[in-house]
């Protein structure tokens, strides 16, 4: 462990560690990616895209690793026990930071499948990153620019995504939480941004039958959400995750872009969840619980 590093030493090291783990890893993906492409024979691709999904697992291992080993952080997770990797989720979570995602890795890994994100066009142009979620089939969609074409690409993911299990991740909100943002929406939720159905709504009916539930995931940062690089400097000291599965039922299912009743319904549905879990997100950034415990620790 390195947490006795100055913060800065330690935010430059540890980002040093992610870029390095992902530049390797993501060249591997690419070069099995470019294996793919080369045979057209459907068992040949078939066996390549696990093998990517291997190597995307390793690229997880690597960057717990090295959070692990530069950062000490104190993990309250809860409601991951039951989860299986042979499974099928959608994973709907709020959305504070970059570190959200890295939260995900730590608390899914080996416990849920691989996790699929669908990613906004113009992040294919990351550097690295975007060849490695290309490679490994993640969705590039349009948003805002074209609906009809974000459905037809969000149907073809859902069938590739029905070959091997996986986690369908979604952040509701569709952005990170901000209290501009808060302020400019008015929102409902104390500490939440209004959630957006269509997502989800579309990937329930294009894969309700296989999806074997949903996991509402809550992320908390009691010491407050401060950024990616606050938590690289290890500011971050302690992170609370609740998992809860919920089934999925006929309720869920229907067509929210031409049925009007439904889509009523579904945001009914969606806004319920919302507002239990700003509840939970509430009690989870109980400052005086928070500070009592550290000051046993």
């Amino acid at each position: 462990m390195l947490s006795f590093l100055p913060g800065p030493v330690k935010g430059v090291l540890l980002l040093g560690l992610y870029v390095i783990n992902t530049i390797f890893w993501t060249m591997v993906v690419f070069s099995v990616a470019l294996l793919k492409l080369c045979v057209p024979v459907p068992a040949w691709r078939k066996l390549c895209s696990k093998v990517m999904i291997g190597i995307g697992n390793i690229w997880i291992f690597f960057n717990n690793c090295s959070m692990r080993f530069i950062n000490k952080i104190h993990w309250d997770v809860d409601g991951t026990d039951g989860l299986k990797m042979n499974r099928w989720y959608l994973v709907v979570a709020n959305h504070q930071s970059w570190t959200d995602i890295l939260v995900l890795q730590k608390i899914l890994y080996r416990k849920a499948p691989f996790y699929k994100f669908f990613l906004k066009k113009e992040l294919f142009w990351v550097p690295f990153l975007g060849l490695a979620w290309w490679a490994l089939d993640y969705p590039f969609l349009e948003r805002s620019s074209s609906v009809q074409k974000d459905i037809e690409t969000t149907m073809r993911a859902c069938e590739k995504f029905k070959t091997f299990p996986v986690s369908i991740m979604n952040f509701v909100e569709g952005t990170r939480f901000t209290a501009e943002k808060h302020r400019r929406q008015r929102s409902p939720y104390s500490h939440l941004l209004k959630p957006k159905a269509g997502g989800i709504a579309f990937v329930l009916a294009a894969m309700g039958e296989q999806l074997d539930s949903i996991l509402d995931v809550t992320i908390a940062y009691p010491e407050g959400a401060e950024g990616f690089w606050a938590f690289l400097c290890g500011r971050v000291t302690e992170i609370k995750v609740r998992v809860e599965s919920l089934p999925i039922n006929e309720e869920l299912s229907g067509d929210y872009f031409k049925d009007r009743e439904f889509r009523k319904r579904f945001m009914s549905w969606l806004n319920a969840l919302w507002a239990e879990k700003d509840k939970r997100l509430a009690a989870l950034l109980n400052e005086e619980s928070s500070a009592l415990r550290r000051g046993k620790a």
